[in-house]
């Protein structure tokens, strides 16, 4: 049974995880309030509109990120708030304009109309695996580790998903507020999208699709379904004893695991996914050479993960949010047929 009448309201509702989650809650009988920074163009789509319920329950409108008090009139008679909106770009242009002031400023203005507004009981925030770990090294992550190495010019991306979070924290601390806060760290979202963007984890299987890699690379990074995402947030809204930090990831895949799944679907013989065996200690060093000519954003990456293995323990979200993940193979094929069918590979 749905734990409010009043509309759930969901920041960035055309995002990649956020389209997921008002699928979720029309699935289950909620009523959602979704922002987007044009809400003709999403009207016009039809993507959102399209989900079942939507015609009845789903209520777009305007806000921008970098407006100040853009939520305070929209987030009246709501009882939950779903702050998924901040932008998630590699490389940029910018870091401090174009991820660390949407992110943080963004989060700040979310949370200032939450405590202007004494109907909101909480707020789940998106935040993300980067938040807790910045780097790979032999090291069981959990909800009690933070990011402490990246900065401005060190993976800003993972540098502004850290500074948001972490004001996230802050704010409730310092102010005297009605509401909770609960946040979910997801690692690399990939699966079935119900808009057809290119979030930045398929973008490295689009890139592999199109030959853009010289070869299979030591590359292993824990993924995670979109959907199960979703639903760890719809289980925060729901769950009344939900605190904290939320870690939500299925183990890890191999860029050899990729190629060997995308081969026996067929994709193989379609496109051009890389055959030569680099996830080797040759094969490191040439990745890491190479990943000097690349930009910022992917060359830190690179140095930092080549080679590397990822370990998380996730038991929370299990436990207390009864989450079990979907099987991260099966995800990768779901992933890659409809990748193909919104016309990315190749």
């Amino acid at each position: 049974m749905p734990v409010t009448n009043a509309p759930v309201l969901v920041t960035g509702a055309t995002g990649f995880v956020a389209a997921e989650l008002v699928k979720q809650l029309l699935d289950a009988g909620y009523s959602v309030r979704g922002t987007t920074r044009n809400v003709e163009k999403a009207k016009q789509d039809g993507y959102l509109t399209g989900v079942p319920g939507a015609a009845d329950r789903l209520e777009l409108v305007a806000a921008d990120l970098l407006d100040d008090g853009a939520f305070d009139a929209l987030m009246q008679g709501c009882e939950y708030v779903m702050h998924t909106a901040s932008p998630y770009i590699i490389d940029v242009e910018d870091p401090q304009r174009d991820l660390i002031d949407p992110a943080v400023r963004g989060t700040l203005s979310v949370l200032e109309a939450a405590k202007k507004t004494p109907s909101v009981k909480r707020v789940v925030l998106t935040s993300s695996f980067a938040a807790i770990s910045g780097e790979a090294r032999d090291h069981v992550w959990s909800e009690e580790h933070w990011n402490d190495v990246s900065s401005l010019d060190n993976s800003p991306y993972s540098y502004s998903k850290t500074l948001a979070e972490k004001a996230a924290w802050d704010f409730v601390e310092q102010n005297e507020v009605d509401f909770d806060l609960v946040v979910v760290n997801p690692t690399g979202v990939i699966g079935p999208s119900v808009v057809p963007h290119v979030n930045a984890s398929h973008q490295f299987i689009v890139a592999a699709s199109r030959g853009e890699y010289p070869g299979i690379i030591s590359l292993a990074f824990p993924f995670v379904d979109v959907r199960d995402v979703a639903l760890a947030h719809v289980r925060a809204m729901e769950k009344p004893e939900a605190s904290g930090r939320y870690l939500t990831s299925a183990p890890a895949l191999s860029f050899r695991r990729m190629v060997e799944l995308a081969n026996a679907e067929g994709f193989g013989e379609k496109y051009k996914f890389p055959t030569r065996s680099l996830d080797n200690a040759f094969g490191n060093a040439i990745v890491k050479f190479a990943a000097n000519f690349q930009p910022k954003g992917t060359r830190a990456f690179l140095k930092m993960a080549i080679g590397q293995e990822y370990r998380l323990d996730t038991s929370k979200v299990q436990n207390e949010l009864g989450l079990e993940f979907r099987n991260i193979d099966e995800t990768f094929v779901d992933a890659m047929h409809d990748l193909e069918a919104w016309g990315h590979l190749g």
